[in-house]
């Protein structure tokens, strides 16, 4: 009996124009006030954590059950919908009173993605709506998202450690995903080091971006990064001893166990604490503790086939990573299976497309899939 998986947190409806192929270096060079761009038609999929990770997790083989809050409107009719299609069992809360989250993602060729984005309903989720009967039966609990909802973020995360806490006494692993931070938001202004800090300890796989972490942990790093950056993808600029291991150092002594760092196109920056502290991940995970103790490493991406949008990758790397841990696999090839379905993903405008099964992409692997240098 495969293990049963709980996706919640953020869900959306992701609209993506899809721009003519030809890439740019600015994005100037096709956005300005005035011009009337020829475009192709619009991609339109299920978006955030609990859509891109969770039926990601469902198409590569796990027992996943949905949990998010969306409007009783249009965008709230096509995401359930949506859902329907990949036949994946959803408890969604469908309000009467919020509208249904959406994103208008800007993927244009040759420049990193630009995302116009309104919370709507998952603002107002919260731990009472996930059933405690569900909980007890989950060998993993994920969570996606807690910077775009408002009720994760008051108050110092009280209601993200409730959650977390929750799943973790039922018995469940748990594993938590992050997002971008906007400055001028309600969410900039919360106090993100002191939520990880109370959350991490109840958290078994920690796997936020590398600069979703840094701006939470060391702003004043982050401004220095975007800084040298120019205008420049971050992640083409970071030095993994100074940049990313300091960050890594910080969650570790917040009480991290499973520490998976997402850095863009070059790869993906991992640590595992020592045995003692990995007894307490969840049991019905049945985490092969011994080979997964005290290890630390960089794994470079794969060379995509082609790069049509970067919409999901990290969410179904994080997919991949957590499938594989579920499925038994060794540290080292979850890794290699993560990478893999990242460099998959980018080849399709949304996040499930382009995803390959695990034997598709071990075989992929051996047969020596080029490697990115970055």
């Amino acid at each position: 009996m495969k293990k049963k998986v709980i996706a919640a947190g953020h869900i959306c409806l992701d609209i993506t124009p899809v721009f003519p192929e030809r890439e740019v270096h600015q994005l100037s060079e096709i956005l300005s006030p005035g011009k009337l761009i020829q475009m192709r038609e619009a991609d339109v999929h299920t978006g955030g954590a609990v859509a891109n990770t969770g039926l990601a997790m469902k198409i590569l083989g796990a027992d996943v059950i949905l949990m998010g809050k969306v409007g009783k409107d249009a965008f709230g009719d096509m995401v359930c919908n949506l859902l329907k299609q990949y036949d994946a069992k959803s408890q969604m809360i469908v309000s009467d009173t919020e509208s249904t989250s959406y994103s208008v993602i800007l993927a244009v060729p040759g420049v990193d993605r630009i995302f116009l984005h309104n919370p709507g309903a998952n603002h107002t989720f919260r731990a009472d709506d996930i059933p405690k009967k569900a909980l007890e039966e989950a060998a993993l609990f994920h969570f996606g998202y807690p910077p775009l909802m408002r009720s994760m973020y008051e108050a110092d995360g009280e209601e993200l450690v409730r959650i977390m806490k929750r799943a973790k006494e039922a018995g469940a692993a748990t594993s938590l995903d992050m997002a971008a931070v906007d400055p001028d938001s309600e969410a900039g202004r919360a106090d993100w080091e002191k939520i990880l800090e109370r959350v991490i300890p109840h958290v078994d796989f920690f796997v936020p971006s590398v600069e979703e972490l840094c701006y939470m942990l060391d702003r004043k790093r982050f401004e220095e990064w975007q800084e040298r950056a120019a205008g420049r993808d971050i992640t083409e600029i970071l030095d993994i001893d100074q940049d990313v291991k300091p960050l890594a150092d910080q969650c570790m002594s917040f009480g991290a166990k499973v520490l998976l760092i997402k850095c863009g196109a070059p790869g993906m920056y991992y640590r595992t604490a020592e045995k003692s502290r990995l007894l307490k991940v969840g049991a019905r995970a049945e985490l092969d503790i011994s080979s997964w103790a005290d290890k630390e490493g960089f794994k470079k991406s794969y060379v995509p086939e082609k790069i049509l949008s970067g919409t999901g990758a990290g969410d179904t790397s994080i997919a991949a990573f957590l499938t594989a841990m579920l499925e038994g696999y060794p540290l080292e090839q979850a890794m290699h299976l993560s990478a893999g379905t990242g460099a998959s993903c980018v080849a399709a405008y949304d996040a499930l497309s382009g995803l390959k099964s695990f034997e598709e992409l071990t075989d992929k692997i051996n047969a020596g899939w080029k490697k990115n240098n970055i």
